[in-house]
């Protein structure tokens, strides 16, 4: 009995692995060409994307729900990183390069804005997702910083979104990353400004 449900769990476990697969490669490729056409058709898109129409539709029922998780899952990436890259780096140098990732984010949400728009348009439409896990992510990091002294205290996350909403009106289809890096430089030398100092951290 007992090897039975082991041979079934190990033949779970690969077709899980395939469909992860599966969905993260529709979703890779719905980044692409919904940021060049928001009217790409689905079909276009599950082609691409080497699934066939019943994989792709029971993963993402519709363009709402695809355009919805596109979104979702790219905050989420952002979010998820900013605790990977403080246990990586020192904390200014963990927010600096988690800010880059944001500049990345900010230009899917560009390029998808059109699709975006269609998606909740409708009266029985998805909501569009919140931005509370990407404040809480830059919370994390603005805190380590301050707590090593190496940024002016008291600065919130939301002032830091703000600091850097310039990002969002910026050409997706430009050469968008040499401004997006000036930006952000910029904000991080303001950030710096009235720093108490590298605190020690050992006791």
């Amino acid at each position: 009995m007992g090897d039975h449900k082991d041979a079934s769990r190990s033949a779970e476990t690969p077709q899980r692995a395939d469909a992860q697969r599966n969905r993260e490669r529709i979703l890779a490729v719905a980044v692409t060409e919904l940021t060049r056409s928001a009217d790409t058709p689905l079909s276009v898109i599950a082609k691409k994307a080497c699934v066939g129409q019943g994989t792709f539709y029971r993963n993402f029922p519709s363009r709402e729900a695809l355009v919805m998780e596109i979104y979702r899952h790219e905050m989420q990436q952002v979010a998820d990183s900013a605790d990977q890259l403080l246990s990586r780096r020192e904390p200014d140098r963990a927010l600096r390069e988690w800010m880059d990732r944001l500049a990345r984010f900010s230009m899917t949400k560009a390029g998808l804005a059109d699709a975006i728009r269609q998606a909740t348009s409708s009266p029985d439409g998805p909501a569009k997702p919140g931005h509370d896990t990407l404040l809480q992510a830059a919370d994390r990091l603005l805190r380590a910083c301050e707590e090593t002294g190496v940024i002016r205290p008291g600065v919130t996350s939301e002032d830091l979104i703000l600091a850097i909403g310039g990002l969002w009106q910026l050409d997706p289809a430009s050469d968008w990353q040499p401004r997006a890096a000036r930006l952000l430089d910029l904000v991080m030398d303001g950030l710096r400004v009235g720093a108490p100092g590298r605190k020690a951290t050992d006791a």
